[in-house]
C-alpha cells in the first residue's frame, strides 16, 4: 500500500514551508509551538516511515535546504544547546538526514567517512578502546569543547552515517559492541539490543524493531541478527501475522494506515513492517 497518499502524510506536507523546513526548530528534542507544531526532524522521520524518498518533492526540498546549510549558505534554525558543540552536532544531524535520503551526497558522505576513521581507530585492537576513540575524534573533528559531553557513537545519527563506510572487520566489531551495550541506540531504544522485549504487544517492541531496522542496513546483519528472526517467528499468530497491539500507536512508527479502528488494519500494518525487515535479515 502507498501510505504517501494517506491523511497522515498530507497533514505533514501541508505544514512544510517553502524553504523546505517545518519551521523554526529542526532537532526532535526542540520544543515546537502553535505556529510550528512539528520539528523538521520529526517530519522527516515520519515521512520516511510512510515511504517517502528523494524522488518525492517534499523530501527533495528538505534535502536541498539541509545541503545548503551544510555548505554554509544558510542556517537551519536558531536553536542551540550549550552542553555540547552545537555547530558540530548540527552538522552531524543534517549530514545524517541527507545521507538517509541521498547516500551519494558528497558533503554527507565526507562527514560519514570522518566518523568511519574514528571507528577504525576505536576498534583497531579488536575491542573498543575509548582512549583511542577520543583521540581519533579530536583529530577528525577538532571540537570546540575540551571534553565533549559524549563520544557514544551508538546513536541514531552515527549508526546511520556509518552504514556502508566501514571495512568488514571493523563493522563486525562495532556491531557486536552495539548489540551488547546496556543502553542500546540513543534516540531509538535504551535497553540491550541483544535481548528482545518480553512483551511483544507493546510500544517498546515497536521501538526495538526500529533499532533492528537501523542495524539491518549493515552488511553483517544477516549473520548476526538470527536471534531477532527467531523472536519474530515465535510471536507470529496462527494466521501468519504479527500484532504489536494498540499501544504501539506512537505517531512515529505507527500507524501506517490512516486508522487503527479495526484490529485487522493494525495487524496488517505490523505485519508489513516486520516482513520488510525480514526480507533484509533472513
Amino acid at each position: 500500500m502507498d501510505y504517501r497518499k494517506g491523511m497522515a502524510a498530507s497533514k505533514i506536507i501541508e505544514l512544510q514551508h517553502e524553504d523546505g523546513t517545518w519551521g523554526q526548530c529542526f532537532h526532535s528534542l526542540a520544543q515546537p509551538n502553535k505556529k510550528a507544531p512539528l520539528t523538521s526532524e520529526q517530519a522527516l522521520r515520519r515521512l520516511k516511515v510512510l515511504g517517502f524518498t528523494i524522488e518525492d518533492e517534499p523530501i527533495q526540498k528538505a534535502v536541498d535546504c539541509m545541503t545548503a546549510c551544510l555548505r554554509g549558505e544558510r542556517k537551519i534554525d536558531e536553536y542551540s544547546e550549550k552542553l555540547i558543540d552545537w555547530e558540530l552536532f548540527t552538522k552531524q544531524m543534517l549530514s545524517t538526514w541527507v545521507k538517509i535520503f541521498e547516500p551519494d551526497n558528497p558533503i554527507a558522505a565526507g562527514f560519514a567517512k570522518q566518523w568511519a576513521n574514528v571507528i577504525d581507530v576505536a576498534f583497531a585492537c579488536g575491542t573498543y578502546d575509548e582512549t583511542a576513540c577520543i583521540d581519533a575524534f579530536f583529530a577528525e573533528f577538532s571540537p570546540k569543547q575540551n571534553r565533549p559531553k559524549s563520544l557514544d557513537f551508538a546513536t541514531f545519527y552515527q549508526m546511520n552515517l556509518l552504514q556502508g563506510v566501514l571495512g568488514e572487520e571493523t563493522e563486525s566489531r562495532m556491531f557486536d559492541y552495539v548489540l551488547s551495550k546496556d543502553n542500546g541506540i540513543y534516540y531509538i531504544y535504551n535497553k540491550p539490543l541483544c535481548q528482545p522485549p518480553e512483551a511483544f504487544a507493546s510500544k517498546e517492541a515497536s521501538h526495538y524493531l526500529a533499532a533492528m531496522e537501523l542495524l539491518a542496513g549493515y552488511k553483517c546483519a544477516k549473520e548476526k541478527l538470527g536471534f531477532v528472526v527467531d523472536w519474530l517467528e515465535a510471536n507470529k499468530d496462527e494466521n501468519g501475522q504479527w500484532d504489536f497491539g494498540p499501544k504501539a500507536n506512537d505517531g512515529v512508527y505507527f500507524p501506517l494506515s490512516d486508522s487503527w479502528r479495526k484490529a485487522e488494519t493494525r495487524k496488517a500494518d505490523c505485519s508489513e513492517r516486520i516482513m520488510a525487515l525480514l526480507q533484509k535479515i533472513v
